[in-house]
């Protein structure tokens, strides 16, 4: 049964270097559960978090194969247990009835999320947590009425003193 694995990569910032890694992992046959990706440390490098997909020795061989990409300076599969793990969420609900829309602000209050948006019609919640947490919102207000959602996938650091970085 395949597992859930999420690959770190420290990558050169420019044009072109999430198309080779994406098409890597392609070219292997593997879906991206989700990519989440942004400036490091240094500017001229990106933090790269992939989500995917497989068995144990196809993870092993994904981060081998991705350090011989030339624009990968370094990759990591990183322990859940001993990772901080984050996505966030913004879920456009259908407002319109005072009942449903204080239910709205419950359901919130308790994810301990956030109204960033309200109109008579709908309201935009957000919701950072894990991918569970985020899955359990959006099943439970979906009778709601969900209208859109737009999810970043997960990010996530190593806990403690140990990363994934370069030495500069």
């Amino acid at each position: 049964m395949p597992k859930t694995f999420i690959i770190s990569a420290l990558v050169e910032h420019k044009p072109g270097v999430l198309y080779k890694v994406s098409n890597m992992f392609w070219r292997r046959g593997f879906n991206i559960e989700s990519v989440a990706i942004g400036t490091a440390e240094q500017e001229d490098l990106a933090r790269m978090t992939i989500t995917i997909k497989g068995e144990e020795k196809d993870a092993e061989q994904l981060v081998s194969q991705l350090e011989k990409l030339i624009d990968v300076l370094k990759a990591a599969r990183l322990d859940p247990q001993k990772a901080v793990i984050r996505e966030l969420a913004l879920i456009k609900l259908n407002a319109s009835d005072p009942k449903i829309r204080s239910d709205i602000f419950h359901y919130v209050e308790v994810f301990r999320g956030r109204i960033v948006d309200v109109s008579p019609t709908s309201a935009i919640v957000e919701i950072v947590g894990s991918k569970d947490k985020i899955d359990a919102f959006i099943n439970l207000t979906r009778d709601f009425g969900l209208m859109e959602v737009a999810r970043t996938g997960e990010t996530a650091l190593i806990r403690g003193p140990e990363s994934v970085r370069i030495d500069v």
